[in-house]
């Protein structure tokens, strides 16, 4: 059902592959937007290493959750910042896409887990987490990619 990559001497580990997911800000999030056209947008994400799903939070309302009520199929793409070798101008950049299926988080204990999870990604504030947990977590939709098919690989830009 997933396409193999082509060029199979550019694929990353599985083990790297999470590596990314995990220390990553945020990546691409593709679903089938309105009429069928594909709608990708820039999302933070929780990669949970204990059950391996990608976590995203939200608003309740707006294009990507009318979109995934729809079609629960979407794919997230991250990648790297990149490196250079020496005497080289061209970037290699790893990325990994994520292909699966979403599923809505309803318990509330998981919802403010993750969020506090997410929040470490940026800032180790307690006082800020807590404060926008209790004010925002209410209110948040908590949504979570169950991976179906992963692959990644690095690419050379030259």
């Amino acid at each position: 059902m997933f396409r193999n990559l082509q060029r199979i001497k550019q694929q990353l580990p599985q083990e790297e592959c999470v590596e990314l997911l995990k220390n990553q800000l945020r990546g691409v999030l593709s679903v089938q937007g309105d009429d069928g056209y594909p709608y990708g947008l820039p999302i933070n994400h929780y990669y949970c290493p204990e059950d391996g799903k990608l976590y995203f939070h939200s608003g309740r309302t707006g294009h990507k959750i009318d979109a995934i009520r729809r079609n629960s199929k979407a794919s997230f793409c991250v990648y790297d910042e990149g490196y250079r070798r020496d005497g080289e101008w061209a970037l290699n950049i790893r990325s990994v896409i994520v292909f699966g299926r979403i599923e809505m988080v309803e318990d509330q204990e998981t919802i403010y887990r993750i969020a506090r999870q997410l929040s470490y990604k940026f800032t180790n504030d307690e006082q800020y987490i807590n404060r926008e947990i209790t004010r925002s977590g209410p209110r948040t939709l908590m949504f979570a990619l169950v991976p179906e098919h992963m692959t990644g690989k690095i690419v050379n830009e030259a």
